[in-house]
Order: C-alpha cells, then sequence, then structure tokens
C-alpha cells in the first residue's frame, strides 16, 4: 500500500482494516518519514521502496493530491511493482496514479465521480460502480467504496468465508443517515452545490492531470 503525502487516509484505512486479519500489509513510501494526509493525520511507512520485496502480491494506490502525479520516483516504483504484482489495485483516484505510471491501458477502472471522467486520458475505460475488476486490476470508487473493494480483494486472495469474518469483525452494515452518497441518488440541488464547491478545484484538477498524461510517452 503505497504511502504519499495529501494522501486521503481513509481510501488506505478502510482496505487495510478489511484485509490486515488475513495478509501481510507493507505501507510504502520513499522514505520513512512520517507522511501527512490531506486531513492532517500523520501515518508512518513499514518499509522503503528499496526495501519492499520485489514481487507482489498486491499493488495498492489510493486517492489524495494530484501533485504525487509530479513524483518520478513515485511512478518508477508503482510501475515496476505494478509490473509484476498479481493485482494492481486503486480506491478512489489512485486510478489516475495507476494510470500516470502507465498500468490501466485497456482496462476498466474506476474513480472517486468527480475524477472518473479523467481515466480516458490514461487509455482506461470508465466505470461508474463501487468496484470494478478487470482481469487483474481492480479499482473502488470514492473514499468509502474502499471497503468493498478491499472485501472483495481479500476474497479473491483468501476466500469469500474470511471475507465474511472479515466484514462481521467490522461490523460493516451500512446504513447511512441520508441518501445522499452518489449524484445517482442525491438530490438535484445537493447535487449542485457539490460541483460548485469543488468546481474551480475540479477544474485545476483536470488540467494538471491532461498536463501529466500529455507528457507521457506515447
Amino acid at each position: 500500500m503505497v504511502l504519499y503525502n495529501g494522501m486521503t487516509l481513509l481510501d488506505t484505512i478502510g482496505p487495510m482494516t478489511a484485509l490486515n486479519a488475513a495478509t501481510q500489509v507493507y505501507l510504502v513510501a520513499e522514505t520513512k518519514d512520517p507522511i501527512i494526509a490531506d486531513t492532517g493525520n500523520a501515518i508512518l511507512p513499514t518499509t522503503t521502496f528499496d526495501e519492499c520485496p520485489k514481487d507482489l502480491d498486491v499493488l495498492f494506490v489510493g486517492g489524495g493530491s494530484f501533485l504525487v502525479l509530479k513524483d518520478k520516483a513515485m511512478l518508477r516504483f508503482i510501475a515496476d511493482r505494478g509490473a509484476r504484482a498479481k493485482y494492481v489495485t486503486s480506491v478512489c483516484s489512485g486510478s489516475i496514479v495507476l494510470g500516470a505510471a502507465g498500468l490501466l491501458k485497456g482496462y476498466e477502472a474506476t474513480s472517486h465521480w468527480a475524477s472518473r471522467d479523467l481515466l480516458p486520458l490514461f487509455g482506461a475505460k470508465p466505470v461508474d460502480a463501487r468496484v470494478v475488476v478487470d482481469r487483474n486490476r481492480m479499482s473502488g470508487g470514492g473514499v468509502t467504496a474502499g471497503i468493498d473493494f478491499g472485501l472483495t480483494l481479500l476474497a479473491k486472495l483468501v476466500g469469500e468465508d474470511v471475507a465474511k469474518l472479515s466484514q462481521l469483525a467490522m461490523e460493516y452494515d451500512p446504513a447511512p443517515p441520508f441518501n445522499s452518497g452518489s449524484p445517482k441518488t442525491a438530490d438535484p440541488e445537493i447535487v449542485k452545490r457539490a460541483k460548485e464547491w469543488m468546481g474551480a478545484m475540479s477544474v485545476q484538477h483536470a488540467q494538471f492531470v491532461q498536463e501529466v498524461s500529455h507528457a507521457m510517452p506515447k
């Protein structure tokens, strides 16, 4: 599980909680210095790019700040491990990072609803779903979809019974207080306000990602 400054903590902690009891999880960064998430929380890497095993069952990238797309050492690490990993995976805008590392060309994938339309810039096929599996690529939607993703991945790794045990142990039985977790179900006025709230930021992000994609080797 790759860490970087500006990451969205729940993108990683959700699936990590689902996977933790039945897998060995490496929290990987370039150094072991604390990583600061977009909420201000610090998380400590357990290994570095150089120390991380060369062959992994799963490579995972969560979403967060798009500045990571300019981190050449990070993208080299992701491309290298992703070339050999049994599963190449992401949650939220982590799929954009996988795309920037050249790992999603020709694959279906999902992302947060506000960044899903950027996936074709990297040759990926966007799908509106909580979890998308295309061969050995697996991606989760925005933030909270990380738990759905983690349980789906756990079932593929060690079987459905273990995944069901993990779900029960977490008491993952969602009953949200509002039916407003997706543009498909939220009131149109709420969707409008969300788009306005994220508007300028979304335009800047889209322009930044387009610049990154245009700079990639064709």
